[in-house]
C-alpha cells in the first residue's frame, strides 16, 4: 500500500471514530517524521500532508535545509524543549506543541518578541500522571492561564501523550481529562479561546478522535517501524 492510500485509510478511521463520539470538526494530520530521513518528508508533502512533527532539535538542524522547496508545509516541534534550545527551535519550527511550564512559555515569549514574531504554541498537560512524562499537572490551571498572557505567543490549545498502557479505559480517561481541562480554561477566560486538542498517536488515535481530538500525531501507523521506509 502506498503512502497516500495509508493516509486516506487513517483519515477514514478518524472520521468513523468521530462519528461514534459525536464530533465532525476537521482533524489535522501531523506526520511524525522523527528518526526518518528528509526524503520521507518530501514524500509526505507530495502525498498531501500539510504538517510534520519532529522532537529533536539537533536532528532537525540536519534535515531542515531544503524546506524552500515545500511551500505550505508546517513544521511542528512536538518533543520536550530545553530552555537553552529555544532560539534554535524558533529558527526552524513554525509552532511549538509542547510548552510544559510557565518558565518555558516566558522564554519563548522573550525570544519571539526579539524576533518581532508571534509564535503559535500548545500547552502540554500530563493527563496520565506518569512521572516520566513532561507537562503541566491538571491542578496547575493558574500557571496555564498565565501562559496565555505572555506577549508574542498565541496559545491555541492543549496537547497530551496518552498513558503507556493498552487499557483503553485509561487511555480514554486521559483524553477526556485534556478536553475537560481545555473547557475549564475557556470557562475561566470567559471565551472559547482555546480550540486545539492535540491527542492521539499511532496506537490510540481512534480513541482520541472519539473524544474530540483536533490533531493527531501519526508515525508508526503511517510509515511502519523504523527501517521499513
Amino acid at each position: 500500500m502506498n503512502l497516500k492510500n495509508t493516509i486516506e485509510n487513517i483519515q477514514n478511521d478518524i472520521k468513523s471514530a468521530q462519528k461514534r463520539g459525536g464530533f465532525n470538526h476537521p482533524v489535522q494530520f501531523i506526520a511524525v517524521t522523527k528518526t526518518h530521513p528528509f526524503s520521507l518528508i518530501k514524500k509526505c508533502h507530495n502525498a498531501g500532508i500539510e504538517a510534520i512533527g519532529e522532537n529533536r532539535i539537533q536532528e532537525a538542524i540536519q534535515k531542515f535545509e531544503s524546506f524552500d522547496f515545500m511551500p505550505g508545509l508546517t513544521k511542528r516541534f512536538i518533543g520536550h524543549l530545553q530552555s537553552n534550545k529555544v532560539n534554535k527551535c524558533l529558527d526552524m519550527f513554525d509552532t511549538i506543541d509542547s510548552v510544559d511550564s510557565l518558565k518555558l512559555a516566558k522564554k519563548i515569549s522573550f525570544r519571539a518578541k526579539t524576533l518581532k514574531r508571534n509564535v503559535s504554541v500548545l500547552l502540554e498537560i500530563n493527563t496520565s500522571g506518569e512521572p516520566q512524562k513532561q507537562g503541566f499537572k491538571h491542578n496547575q490551571k493558574s500557571e496555564m492561564l498565565l501562559c496565555l498572557r505572555e506577549p508574542n505567543i498565541q496559545v491555541t490549545g492543549l496537547m497530551t501523550i496518552g498513558p503507556n498502557t493498552t487499557n483503553k479505559d485509561q487511555i480514554r480517561k486521559a483524553f477526556v481529562a485534556l478536553r475537560n481541562t481545555r473547557d475549564a480554561l475557556n470557562q475561566a477566560l470567559g471565551e472559547a479561546k482555546l480550540t486545539d486538542l492535540s491527542m492521539g498517536m499511532s496506537g490510540d488515535y481512534e480513541i482520541a478522535a472519539e473524544e474530540g481530538s483536533t490533531m493527531v500525531r501519526i508515525g508508526t501507523a503511517l510509515f511502519g517501524k523504523r527501517g521499513n521506509t
